[in-house]
């Protein structure tokens, strides 16, 4: 009966433990991937990417020919007739004597010309007749069409500025992802620490309930030998009390730092994570000092180099205004078609030819209109690289407080560790006081007070070292 019992106990500690790191628990770098792999912001900024790859693809193309199909199809009412009657044009005969081509026209006896008196042209004595049926085309049917190839030759440097301002495009996008992973990673930091140090404070607040709870069982005795007063169990009764609401809070507080730790990860708010560290005795850090001079950090910082190639754009959106008042010349290939066709005479058939040429367009006067959309591109240019000066001096500004409040975390903690000693010394000869008889519960509960606040400011200065170092990694753009 006993093995079955220690049996089932053991399977039931087993099915209660978190499947999650199978003991081991989440390193941080296992909730960084996580993170990173599941925050939509992050898969936005890789959708912008992808994105400004494809513009640039399509302005590489702007240099290379470009091949264009028009087609279309029209019905007309009337159709065309050159000719409202038939025509009746003179013709000539060849003078052998004069060796040249004379009208035949008519004549009187003596060879003068005779003019017709209601018109005042002279009579031809021959005609050729044009029927005016000869002259009419079936037009209510047309279709035509036709392939061009058109080849830029100069655009004013338009296409140039075009595929420079995607090629800076797709730079910031990438700055801009690297921007929004170190956010993430410092924003995964933060929650995974507080997860730790909760988890520490909640051990330290279920050590000052059975603290507490020891010395009220001594009052308590000590009450029923008449030591003690009644008095001394009711003040050491609030003092327990207040540290269970204390304890209570801290659980709450642990376990809503988990959900948001899940939730920044990607994960279900209610997973059950178990952090590598969270049970570690000592989780104060002192990694070298980082001493990037200021021009490395400006090269380093994503949002630095976010404005950088935003400058860029804008330059290249320059040359491309410029490019607006400048001539445009390219060459033009054609095959068109149409039906009816006038090839080889009016025919009711598809029929067309091959023609090539050169454009050539040259901007000569719009009022300015050119002239103050480039000078207003370069004001947006200066404007931006003002902001980039600007943010470069408050970049500066940050990294010296993020330095200071570096080292004031470490002197923080050397400190508490101070402190740390004298309030277990404190608690020690309290205690023993007590027992001695020469020190009362509230000279007890004082000194279990100051080893608590000892405790927490102790955990609260190792967290902060962690805090401090991950926040100037990421102000001097070494997060990786």
């Amino acid at each position: 009966m006993k093995k079955l019992l220690i049996l089932s106990l053991s399977l039931l500690t087993f099915a209660a433990t978190p499947l999650t790191g199978y003991g081991k628990g989440i390193s941080l770098d296992s909730c960084r991937n996580m993170a990173l792999r599941n925050n939509k912001t992050i898969r936005m900024a890789e959708e912008g990417i992808r994105s400004a790859g494809y513009e640039k693809k399509a302005a590489f193309a702007g240099y290379l020919p470009g091949i264009d199909f028009t087609g279309g199809y029209m019905y007309n009412q009337q159709q065309i007739e050159l000719l409202g009657e038939d025509a009746k044009l003179p013709t000539m005969s060849f003078d052998p004597a004069t060796q040249t081509f004379k009208y035949n026209i008519l004549t009187t006896p003596d060879g003068s010309p005779i003019l017709d008196p209601s018109t005042g042209s002279y009579i031809p004595t021959e005609v050729a007749v044009i029927p005016k049926e000869a002259m009419q085309f079936d037009t209510h049917n047309v279709f035509a069409g036709a392939f061009t190839l058109t080849q830029p030759i100069f655009m004013g440097g338009m296409i140039k500025a075009m595929n420079d301002i995607t090629k800076y495009a797709e730079k910031a996008a990438i700055a801009l992802k690297n921007n929004a992973v170190q956010d993430v990673i410092y924003g995964v930091d933060q929650a995974y620490w507080l997860v730790v140090s909760l988890k520490s404070k909640q051990r330290l607040a279920d050590s000052f309930v059975a603290l507490v709870d020891s010395l009220n069982y001594n009052v308590n005795a000590l009450l029923e030998e008449g030591i003690a007063t009644r008095a001394d169990q009711l003040n050491v009764q609030v003092k327990l009390n207040e540290a269970k609401i204390a304890q209570t809070k801290v659980n709450n507080g642990l376990t809503l730092a988990r959900m948001a730790l899940a939730q920044v990860c990607g994960l279900p708010v209610n997973s059950d994570m178990y952090l590598a560290d969270e049970d570690s005795e000592s989780i104060a850090a002192t990694p070298a000092p980082q001493t990037e001079s200021m021009e490395d950090v400006y090269a380093n910082r994503a949002d630095l180099e976010i404005l950088r190639q935003g400058i860029n754009v804008l330059g290249s959106r320059e040359k491309l205004a410029m490019g607006m008042m400048l001539p445009k010349i390219a060459a033009v290939g054609m095959y068109s078609f149409s039906n009816p066709n006038v090839n080889h005479g009016f025919e009711k058939k598809f029929g067309g030819g091959f023609s090539v040429g050169a454009t050539i367009t040259i901007p000569i006067w719009h009022w300015g209109q050119h002239y103050n959309h480039y000078r207003a591109t370069k004001a947006t240019t200066n404007a931006q690289r003002l902001l980039l000066e600007d943010m470069e001096e408050k970049v500066s500004l940050q990294v010296s407080q993020a330095r200071f409040s570096y080292s004031e975390a470490i002197k923080t903690y050397e400190m508490t560790l101070s402190n740390m000693d004298a309030a277990d010394e404190n608690l020690r000869c309290a205690q023993l006081g007590y027992r001695e008889g020469v020190l009362t519960t509230d000279d007890v509960i004082a000194a279990q007070t100051a080893w608590l606040s000892a405790n927490s400011e102790k955990i609260d200065a190792e967290i902060g070292i962690r805090l401090c170092d991950v926040y100037l990694s990421k102000v001097l753009g070494t997060l990786q």
